[in-house]
């Protein structure tokens, strides 16, 4: 599994340019993003090269940041890989809560970021269906 943040912004101009901002200046890499909006705020959930780094930095400068685990799954750029995955966690009788993906990974496969139920399922069966679940160390 992987460490992801949620970063709290609010939903004006310029809000998620302060967030690149802080990591940036403090050399954190991005490796996903993805935002989800609300009439008053977004959510950015992202995944960065050093999270801890990352959620002390954007913390002091203001930002409401949450850690979370998520599954980091391999698919082969190939038609039908994300349903056979999106299968296999609905076959198991879990529910994605959301998924987002890492596309540029520097030569290797693609990486789609699902958040469930239970984690430790859901990385149990991708993995028993031939699926290859990254680590934190995957994303520097």
């Amino acid at each position: 599994m992987i460490k992801q943040l949620s970063v709290f912004v609010q939903n004006e101009i310029g809000s998620l340019a302060g967030v690149t901002t802080v990591l940036k200046e403090n050399n954190i890499n991005l490796r996903a993003i993805a935002s989800f909006d609300t009439p008053e705020f977004a959510i950015l959930r992202m995944v960065v090269d050093d999270p801890e780094k990352a959620k002390k930095y954007l913390t002091d400068n203001g930002f409401a940041v949450k850690m979370s685990e998520a599954v980091a799954v391999e698919l082969e750029d190939r038609p039908g890989e994300l349903d056979r995955m999106l299968h296999t966690i609905a076959d198991a009788k879990l529910g994605v809560n959301y998924i987002y993906s890492i596309v540029l990974r520097s030569g290797k496969v693609p990486l789609m970021i699902v958040n469930t139920e239970d984690l430790v399922k859901t990385a149990a069966v991708l993995t028993e269906s031939g699926f290859i679940v990254a680590e934190q160390e995957d994303m520097k």
